[in-house]
């Protein structure tokens, strides 16, 4: 039951929500969100696979208190075990995002002191700040935790926001909100090309790559300065006292190693540039969000380097350009945009085939292309122990947690992904996540049979939702609806939706956000105020020719039914 205190404040927020029955939710339990797993389940009859290459057929998992008590083909079941019958069912180990931004806040900008010497401008101002935590600065309630972990995603390590020298990341699980979900705290320095200063309306130093690399061997050296000192003095008298520096301080278990810099290194000239320093100056270093290996593999070799590769990949629309018509200079240029696109798609396979361990990084990608994209690189040459590996036991290994991460077996915390196929299978979906002890539920939508959409007659497969739509939305407490207007707008789309409003006395609008369309799958968001106070709302279902059906999802509450019909003469028959 919710404590007075928390009803209070979910009933205040619930009244900002467009569905003004939703106060009669507050009570009931999330039909589609968490069950605690706080006695004893048996997962059964599934195809699990426990490790990558490993694989159990009518398997069944026992979990006792959120920990694998025991996996195989022949498990004695306690009577008191709640069973979840898993037939036809995959299961994989939850999981890892070696770097992730998802939840984390951006710190206030330092403010620039009236008398400031822009080549000498403070730590703050230069954006180095390796003293903050991304804990401080970390919302587990933020709707991006749940998008990730209904594509899987169980464990991450969050990096902190900021200029080159961010601060420390922390290793957290995805499970529910009641949890503080920190597994590890300050686990590495975070580190990236990019200064403040100029994006501000003003310059300060450093503002280029060669300068920022000047400033972290300048940091560096420092620090190991002021250890220096600071250890005599403990050992010898007669020496004057150190002053304290809090940038120098936070940068020693970087020198002492026992934390790598998380380096944030996308081309393979960035990937250079991190190695030349790593090698010049002997930290530990993870390479995160790279999309460029193949001309580096060799040095990422010889420095033992870890490798955290983007989730995200380029949109594919140069694949499609028509050459017709074009000049020779033309037609060579697309033609090596072309085969540096699909060079790009190469990346993970590369890495596996040079045999360097790598794992996943969802810094800067969408969730909802998480698992497409890793279809797409397992398309063009991943093996699907590979993709398994580095969503698993790789970053494990990277982050140091794979004593209770990364498979399935026994004493290991019961992060699990349970799909309705094979992971490479273009139908598979996540049906159920156990994440840090407690088991979500998603919608799994059914197969597509290829009748199902009408085509705007693009012949590429995406269905015309311009026009106007009305919807209703179905919830316990009853019905609410409006109407969605949807225009195109160059490449993409605008549009308005109307609810009825929370302050009574008819309509409001609002406007339809990140409207996207895949093939037949429409998805968008928007914003309700009323009072001081919002909620976010994200929507998404199938269109079928005139017709909409899906799902309206507000944050804590969990999914509501929505369908909608276009208006008559708006259908592209």
């Amino acid at each position: 039951m919710l404590n007075a205190q928390f009803r209070k404040k979910v009933k205040l927020l619930v009244m900002a929500a467009f569905i003004l029955g939703l106060q009669d939710l507050v009570a009931q339990s999330d039909p589609k969100g968490e069950r605690r797993v706080t006695g004893t389940y048996a997962i059964q009859n599934a195809t699990v696979t426990t490790a990558p290459g490993k694989t159990l057929s009518k398997a069944t998992i026992l979990i006792k208190n959120g920990i694998i008590e025991s996996v195989g083909t022949n498990i004695s079941i306690p009577k008191d075990a709640q069973l979840i019958l898993a037939d036809s069912l995959y299961i994989y180990p939850g999981f890892i995002d070696g770097a992730s931004s998802a939840g984390v806040g951006k710190p206030a900008d330092a403010e620039r002191p009236a008398n400031m010497d822009p080549s000498k401008p403070t730590d703050e101002v230069a954006g180095i700040t390796p003293w903050r935590n991304v804990l401080d600065y970390f919302d587990k309630n933020n709707s991006q935790i749940g998008d990730w972990r209904k594509n899987g995603v169980t464990i991450a390590q969050i990096v902190p926001e900021g200029g080159m020298l961010p601060g420390k990341s922390a290793i957290v699980t995805f499970g529910h909100s009641s949890s503080s979900n920190v597994i590890a705290a300050q686990v590495g320095m975070s580190a990236r090309f990019r200064a403040l200063g100029g994006g501000r309306g003003y310059g300060v130093y450093p503002g280029t790559p060669l300068g920022i690399m000047a400033k972290y061997r300048d940091v560096y050296k420092n620090a190991e300065i002021s250890a220096k000192h600071n250890r005599l003095f403990a050992s010898t008298s007669g020496l004057a006292r150190p002053e304290i520096n809090k940038t120098s301080e936070a940068m020693y278990p970087v020198l002492d190693k026992n934390i790598p810099m998380v380096f944030e290194a996308s081309s393979d000239i960035e990937v250079r540039r991190v190695l030349s320093l790593q090698k010049e100056l002997g930290f530990r270093v993870v390479l995160a969000g790279v999309t460029e290996v193949d001309n580096v593999i060799s040095e990422i070799k010889a420095a033992n380097a870890a490798v955290l590769l983007s989730m995200k990949l380029p949109e594919d629309k140069i694949t499609k350009a028509k050459t017709e018509g074009l000049s020779e200079e033309m037609m060579q240029r697309t033609k090596r945009i072309q085969e540096s696109y699909e060079n790009m798609l190469k990346q993970a396979a590369k890495l596996e085939a040079a045999g360097i361990p790598f794992g996943f990084a969802g810094l800067g990608s969408k969730s909802a292309d998480m698992l497409k994209n890793l279809r797409i690189m397992t398309a063009n040459g991943l093996s699907e122990n590979g993709l398994v590996a580095a969503l698993t036991t790789n970053p494990a290994n990277i982050l140091g947690i794979g004593k209770f991460a990364g498979t399935i077996e026994k004493g290991k915390l019961a992060n699990l992904v349970i799909m309705t196929g094979p992971i490479l299978s273009e139908d598979a979906q996540v049906k159920h996540v156990v994440a840090d002890g407690y088991i979500f539920d998603y919608e799994v939508k059914p197969k597509k049979n290829g009748n199902e959409a009408k085509t705007n007659g693009s012949g590429n497969g995406t269905v015309s939702i311009e026009g106007v739509w009305d919807y209703v939305s179905d919830t316990p407490a009853g019905s609410s609806g409006g109407t969605m207007d949807i225009k195109r707008d160059g490449n993409g789309y605008k549009g308005t939706i109307t609810y009825d409003s929370p302050s009574g006395g008819g309509k409001a609008s609002s406007e339809m956000k990140n409207i996207t369309v895949s093939g037949n799958t429409l998805s968008f968001s928007f914003g309700v105020a009323a009072n001081g106070m919002s909620l976010d709302v994200e929507v998404s279902g199938e269109v079928n020719v005139s017709q909409f059906t899906g799902n309206l999802s507000l944050t804590d509450y969990g999914s509501f039914p929505l369908k909608a019909t276009k208006k008559p003469n708006q259908s592209n028959f």
